[in-house]
């Protein structure tokens, strides 16, 4: 009887996590996604950048390695700290001290069905809506298939809109989509001005 109840409740686990779908790669080291989310909500990443904070979507324990590994995040914190990025024309900008270039664009939201959903292997996509308001649609692992063979750099989706899940941003926070974070962007909101304007940075991924 135990033993029926406790796969009647894996089940019941199962199918709730199938509903609510799956949108960013898993941790399956605890240990380090306790210390990942702490770290994520503390200012030691900021590096004198206080204008926003992660969104509550992005992978805390991706976002702690790759800063970990990569000294670029650091650099980019500071570069975002010292800028205004308002007043910066549209364009490409390279970061300092780095090999990064950030991709300052001034456009408008589309409607879902002519957005085209993306992932990365080799860079981060980190995007910063600074003015506006632009909504994401983060595509469900489960649900969601590769449309095409990997080209470098992007993977396209076949995907259930009923399985998506829809964030907006706001100024005062930034996204980070790794290869996990299968996305869609520039989608239309509901607010009644659709123009926006979004800082770009590709990041290298670095495995180790």
């Amino acid at each position: 009887m135990n033993r029926l109840l406790t796969l009647m409740a894996a089940l019941v686990l199962s199918l709730s996590a199938m509903a609510q779908g799956v949108y960013t790669q898993p941790c399956q080291d605890k240990k380090l996604e306790k210390k990942a989310i702490k770290w994520k909500n503390s200012d030691k990443w900021r590096n004198g950048f206080t204008a926003a904070s992660p969104h509550e979507t992005v992978n805390a324990a991706e976002f702690y390695t790759q800063y970990k590994r990569n000294p670029q995040w650091k650099a980019l914190f500071a570069w975002l700290a010292k800028t205004d990025l308002m007043a910066l024309p549209a364009g490409q900008h390279h970061i300092p001290g780095t090999t990064m270039k950030a991709n300052v664009e001034d456009g408008e939201n589309g409607d879902l069905e002519k957005r085209g959903t993306e992932s990365h292997r080799q860079y981060v996509d980190f995007q910063y809506v600074v003015k506006g308001s632009e909504r994401f649609g983060l595509l469900d692992h489960v649900t969601s298939r590769a449309k095409a063979p990997y080209r470098p750099d992007i993977i396209n989706y076949d995907y259930e809109v009923d399985k998506t899940l829809f964030v907006d941003s706001t100024p005062d926070k930034f996204f980070i989509f790794f290869p996990g974070d299968w996305h869609i962007a520039k989608i239309k909101t509901d607010k009644a001005d659709q123009n926006i304007r979004v800082v770009v940075v590709k990041v290298e991924y670095k495995d180790k």
